[in-house]
């Protein structure tokens, strides 16, 4: 490993015993061997640390550190990036694997492309196009309010450059939906990368804080969040768009009340109506069938066509085009 690594990996671990070890040995088995693996535990209570710090007596690479309090998941993640060293960051969950092509497939893929500020990838693929794919800050927010989503990632699914996530001064720590709110201000003033699916896979187990109920009203409260972001001087989308956008949001919001209501959960139910922020008269202007296209935020050519990515493309391509 160099003085300064190609990549951080960074690991915030909260009482994952179980999961921990795999965790780690999935990061060492990594086809790309420049990184450093950070491990920050949030004053565990049960052997997580004692195991994070066998793999760092046996391999230089794993350097850990420990919280005096616990700092909860998004303190945590700050905490992590600010202790890196590389130049680029990538989270991985401590209960979560990533497969040994990853961090290669991330590095080259911001290498081939200086305009991306973060790269994001997911369990599935990204409707639209071929990956990897440039999304300018319009098309990110058109794919997400217009399509079928960009935002849901979580920040298992990003390898930043360490300058752009420092320039975003990290997360705002609004609890479960923090991810959400971040990627809205990363996306609103650089441009993203899309990379194909199958790079780790997100384990999904009972001890997860966003199954609990606190979650649920964390991401109740994410709505009012959003409609303000739908109406701040950093939203890139032109009018048109930001209309139907506001539209589609309204909708949403108004079907999680109602599946709230009828699961019985009147108490969600009014605290995601108190926090959506839309007066009566904006309910009575935008509460409309949504207008969402698989095609939304998909980058194309003059013709209408695909965009074919550059590393898709014979060195011949250009001769026999």
């Amino acid at each position: 490993m160099s003085v300064q690594p190609a990549v951080s990996v960074l690991m915030t671990a909260y009482n994952r015993e179980q999961y921990v070890g795999a965790a780690i040995e999935s990061v060492l088995a990594q086809t790309w061997s420049d990184f450093e693996l950070v491990i920050v535990d949030d004053a565990s209570r049960d052997r997580t640390l004692a195991i994070a710090r066998a793999y760092e007596a046996r391999d230089p690479r794993v350097r850990v550190f420990v919280n005096g309090e616990n700092l909860g998941d998004y303190g945590n993640r700050n905490r992590a990036a600010a202790l890196a060293r590389g130049r680029y960051l990538r989270y991985h969950d401590s209960d979560d694997l990533m497969y040994p092509h990853c961090l290669d497939t991330m590095v080259r893929a911001l290498e081939s492309e200086p305009r991306a500020g973060f790269a994001l990838s997911r369990a599935s693929a990204w409707p639209g196009g071929p990956c990897p794919m440039l999304l300018t800050p319009r098309l990110a927010y058109e794919r997400e309010f217009l399509g079928h989503g960009l935002f849901m990632c979580g920040p298992s699914c990003a390898m930043f450059r360490a300058e752009t996530f420092r320039a975003l001064g990290g997360f705002d720590d609004i609890g479960v939906a923090s991810d959400y709110l971040f990627w809205m201000k990363a996306c609103a003033r650089y441009p993203v990368l899309l990379l194909h699916a199958d790079l780790f896979w997100y384990r999904e187990h009972p001890g997860q804080e966003l199954r609990s109920a606190r979650a649920a009203r964390q991401y109740a409260e994410l709505s009012g969040h959003v409609w303000r972001a739908l109406h701040g001087p950093e939203c890139p989308l032109e009018p048109e768009a930001l209309e139907i956008a506001r539209r589609n949001h309204a909708f949403a919001t108004a079907r999680q009340i109602a599946n709230d209501l009828r699961r019985g959960e009147v108490g969600l139910a009014v605290h995601r109506l108190r926090h959506a922020r839309l007066g009566v008269a904006e309910w009575v202007r935008y509460l409309r069938p949504p207008r969402r296209s698989r095609l939304a935020g998909t980058p194309l050519a003059a013709t209408g066509e695909y965009l074919v990515p550059e590393s898709m493309r014979s060195p011949e391509a250009e001769r026999v085009s």
